[in-house]
């Protein structure tokens, strides 16, 4: 646990200090920014493992933060929040973060946030595919993370590449909402069906070539997904 290493983005030197105390506690090593400017140049520079980003700042706020970051890195992000709003949860989600921790919280609870973000970006998932599939319109090479609907080539983020591994292993075979939550996020999330929802709902915008292709990852109500094949 000692080479991993976690960049703390917070403007309140307090909440700064207590952070920093409390993940070298446990093991971690901890660089901190100040604001969103810095925490930038700080990925680009010295390419954390995970960051901790808060939401409120002055200047460029979390949310501003986050997108400009996704923009070239795949780091996982936990952002923090003192707002308990669910649209933050939502709007955080969509930007790219990977969870979400409302303050005040506990040390122990970062921790296991962190831990279950560990487990989850291994890409135990997508080593298993080495050669290019094709579904339809769909081509995709996992090992070389590469998606194209038709000739158009399409981003994905880790957990978007995850998520497309689970189904394309699994096609036409329901997965359950509570297995998915616990493969990719692990035991403790698994009643937490917003954030799946959520990066399905990603997903499936991102593997149509127009509004008019049919869905491809199929809703079973209150259950679960299939991964179904277009019709030839």
């Amino acid at each position: 646990m000692n080479e991993f290493k976690i960049l703390v983005i917070d403007d309140e030197p307090r909440i700064l200090s207590f952070l920093v105390a409390k993940l070298k506690a446990s093991g971690y090593h901890v660089l901190t920014a100040a604001d969103g400017k810095e925490g930038l140049e700080l990925v680009q520079g010295h390419d954390p493992d995970l960051v901790v980003l808060d939401i409120v700042m002055p200047g460029n706020d979390g949310f501003q933060t986050l997108q400009e970051l996704r923009a070239f890195s795949w780091v996982p992000v936990i952002i923090l929040s003192a707002r308990r709003d669910d649209s933050d949860k939502v709007k955080g989600l969509n930007l790219g973060a990977d969870d979400y921790l409302a303050k005040p919280f506990t040390p122990s609870e970062l921790v296991a946030r962190i831990e279950a973000l560990r487990r989850r970006v291994r890409p135990r998932a997508m080593d298993q595919n080495n050669e290019v599939a094709n579904y339809g319109d769909l081509s995709i090479d996992f090992k070389k993370r590469n998606l194209f609907v038709g000739i158009e080539e399409r981003h994905l983020t880790r957990i978007e590449w995850l998520l497309l591994a689970e189904f394309t292993q699994n096609t036409g075979r329901l997965l359950l909402y509570n297995d998915l939550l616990t493969k990719l996020w692990g035991p403790e999330y698994r009643d937490d069906t917003q954030i799946l929802r959520t990066w399905v709902s990603r997903l499936r915008g991102k593997l149509k070539k127009d509004s008019n292709s049919p869905e491809m990852i199929r809703t079973v109500a209150k259950t679960g997904y299939v991964f179904e094949l277009p019709a030839d």
